[in-house]
Formats: C-alpha cells, structure tokens, sequence
C-alpha cells in the first residue's frame, strides 16, 4: 500500500491526548495542568465531526471522556475559552 507522503507529514493524532477524566467540557477549561492551546485543542476536538455520535449530530462523544455531550455545550466552553482570553 502507498501513502502519500505529504499527507502524512501534515497528518496528526488529535487530540494531543484522550480527554481520560473529563465529564464535561467546562472541566477542560478548569484545569488549571492545561495551557491554552492545550485546551483548545482538546475542546476543538471535542467539537470535531470525528467526534460526532452515529445518528445523533447534535452530540459529541471524545475519546476518553465517559458519555456523549451536546454540540451546543463543547461551543459554549470554547467561546467561554474565548472571552476568558480576551477579556
């Protein structure tokens, strides 16, 4: 089989670890062991198709955490990330 090589370079495991602990997302943004970009990786794989429930599109299921979690919940924490940031 041929890969690509390119691709491959540019391929990469997201996220930079399982979310192992993490109830909600609110907790990523808790987590006083993460840095910023740390957290927003998280969270944006968290929000990631690839993280999409089958026949539920409103949910999201991350690797590690222990059961799906709405959409709607990992965008707020990433705008709460967001305005936290900033403000």
């Amino acid at each position: 089989m041929r890969t690509d090589s390119s691709s491959a370079d540019r391929a990469r495991p997201w996220p930079v670890r399982p979310a192992v602990g993490f109830l909600h997302p609110l907790e990523v943004i808790k987590d006083q062991d993460l840095d910023l970009a740390e957290k927003r990786e998280i969270l944006a794989a968290w929000a990631s198709d690839a993280s999409a429930v089958e026949h539920r599109p409103s949910q999201r299921w991350l690797l590690g955490t222990p059961a799906p979690v709405p959409l709607s919940e990992v965008l707020s924490a990433l705008r709460r990330l967001d305005r936290d940031t900033f403000s």
